[in-house]
């Protein structure tokens, strides 16, 4: 993000004064730590489910368009899926994705976040990460009462709430797939992302709002998040976990986006598979936003489930060029 290097670099003297207490000032928040809930059965969590919607239907602010999704087959299933949308978008992010899990026999659940899909387009700019983290603990919960096998894919900001549960909820989550995981600003420099966790995410300076409307403040509540992943990773019952990102994306940190996701890949005994976006395609920061690529999308979306699934990737034959080869190690 150039407005943080603006900001840092360019001579705040708030922040160049500040910078050794803040290094000191502690990251990881008590309020974050999760107490599971007690599972539920397909019954409870699909009415939990349907409550959730309900409300939202009912609530003359959320835009109907963006409430949350529930695709059910009807009864538990052997395999369930909770996809969470990334930061300032809303549940429609994943409309085509849903379907093609559901074609293949998951059970979906799509919740909608704290702040989002709101008409208030600067809504999103209130949220918290305890509100975040209690929002993503809830939906897995759900999930884990639609199937037998759960996993969770996160896209940007909502890539921090998936790695996130792959660790605090490791008893559930068994497959991890991130996309354009905003792990790190791309354009920050990494010494500078400490002192903004705290001036902006603990709100001690006046927010920011950047020229793609991503609030200083509630961006850096994604970050506090991921600071509180365990260190070491622990060792979960993870079977599989994936990243997908794309070169033209100027928001996330490409190398961030790899580490984060293989440090718990590595916990868990398995290979992180990494697929990087051809340049041809031009799929920028949302790597679910395809409608360039037209009726070839339906490769690219099924690509995204057998990386989900730890299943080989062939390479979509219609598309605008092959795919960048796919890399079982490192980045």
């Amino acid at each position: 993000m150039p407005e943080i290097i603006a900001l840092l670099v360019g001579g705040s003297a708030l922040v160049v004064a500040a910078v050794a207490g803040l290094y000191l000032w502690p990251l990881r928040r008590r309020e974050l730590r999760l107490v599971p809930a007690d599972p539920l059965d397909f019954d409870a969590a699909t009415r939990l489910a349907e409550t959730t919607m309900a409300q939202e239907a009912a609530d003359p602010h959320v835009r109907p368009e963006s409430r949350s999704r529930l695709l059910s087959h009807g009864s538990r299933t052997g395999r369930a899926v909770l996809l969470l949308h990334g930061y300032t978008l809303a549940p429609e992010q994943y409309d085509e994705l849903a379907e093609v899990f559901f074609a293949s026999g998951y059970n979906v659940w799509i919740p909608r976040a704290p702040h989002h899909g709101t008409l208030d387009r600067r809504a999103h700019h209130r949220v918290e990460a305890a509100d975040l983290t209690t929002y993503a603990a809830q939906a897995v919960t759900v999930t884990a009462g639609l199937g037998d096998e759960v996993g969770v894919v996160g896209i940007s900001g909502g890539a921090v709430l998936a790695a996130w549960l792959a660790q605090v909820r490791g008893d559930v989550v068994r497959r991890l797939l991130v996309l354009s995981p905003f792990f790190g600003p791309r354009q920050a420099p990494a010494y500078a992302v400490r002192p903004l966790i705290t001036l902006y995410g603990r709100r001690l300076l006046r927010d920011r709002v950047t020229s793609r409307g991503y609030s200083f403040s509630a961006v850096t509540q994604y970050l506090t998040i991921l600071r509180t992943l365990p260190r070491p990773p622990r060792r979960t019952g993870l079977l599989s976990a994936a990243v997908a990102i794309s070169p033209f994306d100027l928001v996330v940190d490409p190398r961030a986006a790899v580490t984060v996701p293989r440090r718990i890949a590595q916990a868990n005994g398995v290979a992180l598979r990494v697929w990087a976006l051809p340049e041809s395609w031009g799929v920028r920061h949302n790597t679910l936003d395809l409608t360039a690529l037209g009726a070839d999308a339906a490769e690219v979306l099924r690509a995204y489930v057998d990386l989900y699934e730890g299943d080989p990737v062939p390479p979509p034959a219609a598309c605008p060029a092959s795919p960048a080869p796919l890399n079982t190690g490192g980045a």
